[in-house]
């Protein structure tokens, strides 16, 4: 059994984090075809927005050695996605490691499985989005693992270094090289949707608002 082991990533910027951080899950959700995580990886308790960079592990079935390794390597910001290569009977999270995560300053954590100790992880305000609860635990048993390669979670690949958002309605990861493009699309879009709630508050139909009348007439066959 081995550990893979790829260097920590480089850190998304506080100004392009802030810019992502204007933004709920779903907007990015009316135009992205990468990146939207599988709805069942929700918010352990009530969060406010996280936003943060990648640091990327896989843990296979019941070994958790390699994420109590990367606890003391995690920095201020780092988001830890956990791939639990599909196992859902095990938790990998409870309050003792979530505390240690906290204390290094990270943002969050994502988690394609389980968690524990509910409360206690609510009660330590690290947000925490996972698939459920378990009662069984994962252990310190030697199995192997990877850090800071890529993994899959929720149904989206997730690269070390990506950008992460994260909300009440779920969970996003964008590329770093991409990043830019999405934010841009993401202002346009922010502006666009602020107008047409503007309008409809005013009384205006949303078909005219946004457009959906017009390519409806464009189209329309007339019944008698």
């Amino acid at each position: 059994m081995t550990y893979s082991l790829a260097p920590m990533p480089v850190m998304i910027t506080a100004d392009r984090l802030e810019r992502l951080a204007q933004f709920e899950t779903v907007l990015l959700g009316h135009f992205l075809d990468r990146g939207v995580m599988a709805p069942e990886i929700r918010p352990v308790a009530p969060v406010a927005r996280l936003v943060g960079t990648a640091v990327t592990l896989s843990l296979p079935g019941f070994d958790s050695t390699l994420l109590h390794h990367a606890a003391g390597l995690l920095r201020p910001g780092d988001v830890l996605v956990i791939d639990r290569r599909g196992d859902r009977r095990a938790a990998c999270l409870g309050g003792g490691v979530a505390r240690a995560i906290r204390n290094a300053g990270a943002a969050g954590v994502v988690i394609d499985g389980c968690h524990t100790d509910t409360q206690e992880l609510a009660e330590l305000g690290l947000p925490v989005f996972s698939c459920g609860m378990a009662v069984l635990t994962t252990r310190l048993t030697g199995q192997g693992g990877a850090m800071n390669r890529p993994v899959s979670v929720g149904g989206v690949p997730v690269l070390a270094g990506d950008a992460i958002l994260a909300d009440d309605l779920g969970v996003v990861s964008l590329h770093a090289a991409e990043l830019d493009g999405v934010l841009a699309k993401a202002e346009a879009l922010q502006a666009l949707t602020d107008r047409t709630i503007a309008g409809v508050a005013a009384g205006h139909p949303i078909g005219e608002l946004s457009g959906a009348s017009k390519m409806v007439a464009a189209q329309a066959e007339e019944i008698a």
